[in-house]
């Protein structure tokens, strides 16, 4: 089985502090550049999972940096550089403490809450009579806050102003550049056959400017739906055929877990690790139209990354 990055402990030039995400490892270089590695490590329901997914973290920096350079005119971003097929180095940024979402379609949580009464989300009214899988009039967008541990919270824009998490301007700069990205994600996606769902933006403040940050448009922050035969499985109530991160989440579903009391995360075979893998690169080549090129693993992975971010900080 190719190897898989779970664990990172670099020590680069001027490193002030590191932050060991569910996903991402970032290295905080002397409160200006961050060092993001995209391990291998996968997560589901706020709780990573036990066994890493060969070149996983490859294919969500890849496809990250070549969405954030299709996206840079219509928003500043924090990319300077992808030393690393897992490693992209950008500008710290003062991060607000809010996650847009935005979705085109009723599924995943939004259809769970849906089905389950819920008329309201974050403070967008939702229509009656809708079905899973259709999609809502006009994109919506639903905030969650951001927590550093357990689940983000759902909130609404009126809520985080009067909170005063983030500022009645800066909410809307966010909510503009939101909706503008999304669409330009939506075109991409189509050009592919595919359909971008929903997805999740992250955005943060540098020099009094509003940056969109962290990663854009993979499948761990977004999903992604097949163009192909969509009209016809959502007319005969059908599952979609899709590509995102929700194929786990309903695995371990099906397994009774959803981190609940009680409930024990199901074995992860080197088999099913695989499966999942091929999973990622088959969404990597849709949505760049490339084929995936398998980096080299047989080394360190550790030691790779190491030489290749140290060539570039010594430029």
């Amino acid at each position: 089985m190719a190897k898989a990055l779970t664990t990172t402990s670099f020590q680069f030039p001027g490193q002030k502090s590191v932050y060991h995400g569910k996903v991402r490892d970032v290295y905080n270089l002397n409160d200006d550049l961050l060092v993001m590695v995209a391990t291998d490590r996968i997560s589901a329901f706020d709780v990573v999972l036990p066994k890493g997914i060969p070149f996983k973290g490859q294919v969500l920096n890849q496809i990250a940096a070549k969405q954030l350079d299709a996206t840079a005119d219509i928003c500043p971003n924090w990319k300077l550089a992808t030393p690393d097929p897992m490693v992209t180095v950008g500008l710290k940024c003062e991060g607000f403490r809010v996650e847009m979402i935005i979705r085109s379609i009723l599924t995943g949580s939004a259809w769970r809450e849906y089905k389950n009464g819920a008329r309201m989300l974050c403070g967008v009214p939702l229509p009656d009579g809708m079905k899973e899988n259709e999609r809502f009039p006009e994109p919506i967008i639903t905030p969650t806050t951001k927590a550093d541990e357990g689940h983000d919270l759902n909130i609404s824009r009126e809520e985080i102003i009067s909170q005063g998490i983030v500022s009645a301007e800066d909410y809307a700069v966010m909510e503009d550049y939101t909706r503008r990205i999304f669409r330009r994600g939506q075109e991409i996606a189509a050009q592919r056959g595919l359909i971008l769902v929903d997805t999740k933006y992250e955005f943060g403040k540098r020099d009094g400017k509003v940056i969109l940050i962290d990663e854009i448009h993979t499948p761990d922050s977004s999903r992604y739906f097949y163009a192909d035969g969509y009209e016809e499985k959502l007319a005969k109530g059908e599952p979609q055929r899709q590509l995102s991160k929700e194929f786990v989440r309903q695995w371990l579903i099906e397994r009774g877990f959803m981190n609940e009391p009680g409930q024990v995360m199901p074995e992860i075979t080197d088999e099913y690790a695989l499966s999942v893998s091929e999973r990622y690169i088959e969404l990597y080549e849709h949505i760049t139209g490339e084929r995936f090129e398998r980096e080299a693993c047989e080394g360190d992975l550790a030691e790779r990354i190491e030489r290749n971010v140290m060539g570039y900080l010594k430029i």
